[in-house]
Parts: structure tokens; sequence; C-alpha cells
């Protein structure tokens, strides 16, 4: 089976299911699935899919893994506790064949019974897709790639540029994913001195003795849409109550739920000095990194202070530019996904898992990239743009 264990998905389901847990426990929501490329038929692996669902539904947190997940420093007892009792219920997710060869995937329930479906779904389709494409993968040209990723990071004036694994939705196959870091900590290092961060896969993380990294994704802020006391004031509940949460510790914003207009409007001094700093994932980097460093200025925040995370679509030639461009303005921080743990000569998928609905209403995401955007009532988009003033 693909999944094996429930900690193979990404840190910040964790830190936002903790949340919800003490915030917002009654929540229901809706996913959908996309595939954002044209021509994939994915109708014919739709048992396939199923079948590995279904496996993944069949597993629970075992013993050393919620050990792992209490030494955490910002993860609490009771949650792992409520961890020990939880499983994935497979009455919640439904997968179908369309006409046009193309599935849809309809994940439905309490918020915090189905957040935990997103990232071992994602890796599900992705590898039943490339092991029924790529029966005889090229593993001589990814190792070839990755080599070459090594050499263009590790030269010498890049020795300050730290990046990280933000791979596992989209990555080739649960073994590349692992031998991939395996490579990124024996050549890049890991702790103070090394180049390799950390990696956003918990299980890889605990395995590897890797740095697991994550704060919160999109779909936190849009529920808050529905969770907050109005509409408008809805980005600004979503930080604070992250803010209520974690006091201070993970705190990264991502800047990108409304577009990066009303992201500063209301990242305001308060914000700028209590979270550590904002995450890029969509729009223009450069343009996006000048306009955080002069944002911090104008609310009398030193920019060295804070970390500007990027993580939309990198690649490593971008990240050097990136570097390049802010080093020494700013604290930085590269999170690579895609480009990292499926370089293997073919073209990857580019799929998504979005919260649609929260409480029976539509939620959105105004993204920077509109190419990003996800919702299913153009009603509902219109208004959330008039009301952001977008």
């Amino acid at each position: 089976m693909i999944i094996t264990s429930l900690l193979d998905t990404d840190l910040y389901k964790f830190t936002m299911m903790q949340a919800v847990l003490h915030q917002f426990p009654g929540a229901q929501v809706e996913y959908r699935f996309k595939c954002r490329n044209p021509g994939v038929e994915l109708a014919p692996m739709v048992n396939e899919i199923r079948q590995e669902i279904r496996s993944l539904c069949s597993l629970h947190f075992q013993d050393d893994e919620l050990a792992w997940l209490r030494e955490l420093r910002f993860i609490k007892s009771d949650f792992v506790d409520f961890l020990g009792l939880f499983k994935l219920n497979e009455k919640y997710i439904d997968v179908q064949p369309r006409l046009d060869g193309e599935i849809d995937i309809t994940i439905q329930g309490p918020w915090l019974h189905t957040i935990l479906f997103e990232i071992p779904v994602l890796a599900i389709v992705n590898e039943v897709y490339f092991r029924n494409v790529q029966r005889v993968p090229d593993f001589v040209e990814g190792r070839k790639r990755l080599a070459d990723k090594m050499v263009a990071l590790k030269a010498p004036e890049l020795h300050e540029l730290r990046i990280a694994d933000y791979g596992t939705r989209r990555r080739f196959s649960r073994a590349w994913h692992e031998e991939v870091l395996r490579v990124l900590s024996a050549q890049l290092g890991t702790g103070a001195g090394g180049q390799f961060a950390g990696t956003s896969n918990v299980l890889l993380a605990m395995k590897l003795g890797l740095t697991p990294l994550g704060t919160m994704a999109h779909e936190y802020l849009q529920a808050c849409q529905a969770l907050g006391p109005r509409l408008r004031d809805s980005q600004v509940f979503g930080f604070e109550s992250w803010a209520r949460e974690y006091r201070g510790d993970l705190g990264i914003a991502l800047s990108d739920v409304y577009g990066i207009e009303p992201f500063l409007r209301d990242f305001d001094m308060y914000f700028c000095k209590l979270f550590d700093g904002a995450r890029h994932d969509s729009g223009d980097p450069f343009a996006w990194g000048e306009r955080m460093i002069e944002h911090y200025r104008r609310n009398r925040v030193d920019p060295l202070t804070k970390t500007l995370i990027f993580s939309d679509g990198l690649t490593v030639p971008r990240t050097i530019e990136l570097f390049r461009q802010f080093h020494g303005r700013t604290q930085l921080a590269f999170g690579i996904g895609t480009n990292l743990t499926n370089d293997l000569g073919y073209e990857p998928l580019q799929i998504v898992i979005k919260m649609v609905r929260c409480n029976g209403q539509p939620v959105a995401k105004l993204s920077d990239t509109p190419a990003k955007n996800m919702c299913e009532d153009e009603k509902y988009l219109a208004y959330l743009r008039q009301v952001f003033d977008i």
C-alpha cells in the first residue's frame, strides 16, 4: 500500500487540526479535488485509488508515533490523546469517474475528522497515476537531475541558502521521496550549519531525524470566512485565533488567501510584531518580497528580524535568484516541492484538494495567481471581491 502511516502527511495538517479540536470542533466542511493538467485520464485508475483510500482508512497512530508527536513543543497533550483514538472514516470521502476521463473526489464531514485526508489522498493519486503510466521509471535521470541541483546549491557563495522539502502531495512515489530526502541530508547537511532545513513530511522527519516544518494552510483562513464574526474580518479573526492557540509559536502568516493588498491592510503593526514572518504562495515572488520588506519598515519593524518564506512552485534556479535578491535584507526560507520530489523527466500532475464549503456556506481563496482560485459559487466569489475591495 502507498500510505502505511497516518504520519505520512504535512505538519501543517496537525497544527491546524489541533486548532480545530480546541476552537472549532463542530465545524462541517467540504473539499473538492481538481487536476489542472488538461487531458489527464484518471478515471481508468479509480478502483485502484479507492482501494488505496480504503487501506488509508484502516490505519491508526502507533504508540511510537504518538510519543514522537508529544515531544514537539507546540503539540499539546490532549491533542495527542485524541489522535490515539483517531481513524479516517471512508464514509466521508467519495471517488467517482467522469465521462471525460477525469475523476471527482469529494470529502465531506466534520472538519476535525476530514482534515487529514488531503495530503495522503493526493499522494495516492500521484503514485497510482505514475506507476500506471511509467511502469519502468527512469530513476537514473531522476538521480542525475537531483545531483545537478546539489552542485548548484553547494556553490560557495550560497552557503547561507537553506531549503526545505514541501513535496509530499505531488511526489513521484513514497520510496523516491525518501531517497531524495536522504540525498539532501547527506549532500547539504542538516542542523545549524547545514543547507537542508527539514521537511514538511512528519513521518520522514521522524524516520530520518529531520526537523518537521509547517504552520497553516489556505483552508484555515478560508474556513474562517464561515466561522468568524463577519466576512470582512475573517482574515484578522483567523490570525487572532491562530495566536490564541500557539501564543507566538508557529508564527508564519499565509499571505495570499485574499491577495497581497487585503493581506497588507489586515497585517497591521500588531501582527507584524506578533508573527515571525509570512509565506508567499502565489503571484510574483520578487514583487511580493519587496512589498513585505517595505511593509515591515512602514510599521517600524526591522525586516532582518522577520522571515519571508517562498513556496510557490520553486525550482532550484528560481530559489537561487530569490536568495540573491533578498539575502542580507531579511531572514529567508525556501520550501521546494514538486521540483524536488517529482523531477524525473515526466510532466508532474498539478492536482489539489481545496475546501469549498464550511458550515454550509461557500468559502474561497482569491489568489495572486488567478489560476489558483477555487470556488464553486461565482456569486460568492464576486461578493468576496466586493467585501475585500479587490
